[in-house]
């Protein structure tokens, strides 16, 4: 194969991607370099324009437009008393799809024990002052069935301590070491249905 540094970066960088490893990248590069015009053109621009235009809300943690704002945030004409807290974008577009969950959304961007993230990062403070100016009465935790997961499900239970809110995490259907992402709409289903409410005297 011909050592070519501009290729050998790309596919480097498209095989960090999830699911990707350096034989898929590879044929990526290829079908890219093969039809420059219909896909390398417009997804360079597109790309740009997110990385321009695309941000994360520091109040809610989903996916905001500049110029737009937090369609998240501004999703008010409905009053909902839930909060689901999820780890990621990924998660929140899974119970969305499934259309088993009406409420707000809280995006953690991560876990505790993810490389790299700090407490504030995880906009844990964010969501208590959620809890409290919007006046939830529930906040379900969908993190994964992870150590991680379960490990910052507690810690987030535990911040939460002060407000007079329910906290309930998912139960029956999630399997130990589950990640929200890979669930069917079933096994979502039957982990909300079965929501159990946490102790709040649990350290």
């Amino acid at each position: 194969m011909q050592k070519i540094n501009e290729i050998e970066d790309l596919i480097k960088l498209i095989s960090k991607l999830p699911g990707l490893g350096p034989k898929s990248a590879k044929r990526i590069v290829l079908k890219l370099i093969n039809n420059r015009d219909e896909l390398v053109k417009p997804i360079a621009n597109s790309l740009a324009k997110i990385y321009k235009n695309i941000t994360r809300c520091n109040a809610c943690g989903a996916l905001k437009s500049l110029i737009d704002g937090c369609v998240n945030c501004q999703n008010l004409n409905e009053k909902f008393n839930k909060i689901c807290v999820v780890e990621d974008i990924a998660d929140q577009w899974s119970i969305e799809n499934s259309n088993i969950f009406r409420g707000y959304f809280h995006i953690l961007g991560g876990t505790l024990s993810s490389v790299g993230k700090r407490k504030e990062d995880l906009l844990i403070n964010a969501l208590v002052d959620r809890v409290n100016k919007e006046k939830i009465e529930e906040v379900i935790l969908a993190t994964s069935a992870t150590v991680e997961g379960q490990t910052t499900a507690y810690y987030i239970q535990n911040s939460l301590k002060n407000s007079k809110v329910k906290v309930t995490k998912l139960a029956q259907g999630l399997p130990i070491g589950g990640e929200i992402e890979s669930l069917d709409d079933g096994t979502l289903f039957s982990a909300f249905k079965n929501r159990s409410k946490l102790n709040s005297n649990s350290s």
